[in-house]
């Protein structure tokens, strides 16, 4: 067999392709999240406190220089971080649902129990009478 082959039987194996979705749906849904953390979550958290844009909040550590044409600022941007955090507690609940969805679909439906056929329940009914 040749690699060609091998790559095409690779390839073509339903969880390749199944992977290669995954990774693209989990892409685009990356950017719905920050897109839904961004433009409707934190507005709203700010407003509460005070008009914060989460997204701006940074600790510096060493301002611009005015008095130079290099405006080096160096700076701790824990409002990206805080954001950054939310989006992936969003993310990590929705895996963590679809994940306990796809695992009750999966589950085994536990059929009722049956009672007994016709034959076994007439052979309890002789048994019944033998032991009288």
């Amino acid at each position: 067999m040749g690699i060609a082959s091998e790559f095409k039987e690779f390839i073509a194996k339903g969880n390749v392709l199944d992977l290669a979705v995954g990774v693209i749906i989990g892409g685009a849904f990356g950017s719905i999240v920050s897109s839904l953390v961004d433009n409707v979550v934190m507005p709203p958290i700010g407003l509460l406190l005070s008009g914060v844009d989460f997204s701006k909040l940074q600790y510096v550590l060493k301002p611009d220089d005015a008095a130079t044409a290099a405006n080096e600022l160096v700076a701790i941007q824990y409002g990206m971080f805080i954001n950054a955090v939310i989006k992936f507690l969003i993310v990590a609940w929705v895996v963590f649902l679809i994940v306990k969805a796809v695992n009750t679909l999966r589950r085994p439906v536990e059929a009722p129990a049956a009672g007994p056929t016709p034959d076994q329940a007439l052979l309890t009914e002789i048994r019944d009478l033998l032991k009288k």
